[in-house]
């Protein structure tokens, strides 16, 4: 792939809210594909379909563990530079998103998918300490 290409593809993946979100989720580490798709609330075909032209574009890596898949960023995606120090504190989205990650981050990704990635009932669960 040429540099133009490799840029324009770079730019692309960074056009949408919901990709620049998933970047601003994993500035703290990996997150799995079920964790991702509970915080955004969007289908996993869409959640899919995103996480793909960020990988595409050299932006994250993939790593499988049994039948769930967990995404992290690449070594030389600075969250910083990307969307800007300002944008991460003071973006009321990206507060908000961080918020409920820090609480995915604390239940197991299972206790997740048997929900059906309802934030709501994994808190039940937990709190019910059926988790």
């Amino acid at each position: 792939m040429t540099p133009l290409a490799s840029l324009t593809r770079l730019h692309k993946a960074l056009s949408s809210q919901v990709r620049l979100r998933i970047i601003a989720m994993l500035r703290k580490g990996e997150l799995c594909a079920c964790q991702i798709q509970a915080v955004l609330g969007l289908a996993p075909s869409t959640v899919s379909r995103h996480v793909a032209e960020l990988r595409d574009a050299g932006l994250l890596t993939e790593r499988k563990d049994g039948r769930w898949v967990h995404f992290g960023l690449a070594a030389d995606a600075d969250p910083g530079k990307i969307l800007g120090e300002e944008v991460l504190g003071a973006d009321p989205q990206l507060r908000a998103d961080a918020a409920v990650v820090d609480r995915l981050r604390r239940v197991p990704v299972q206790i997740l998918c048997d929900a059906g990635r309802d934030i709501d009932r994994v808190s039940a669960i937990v709190r019910s300490g059926d988790g």
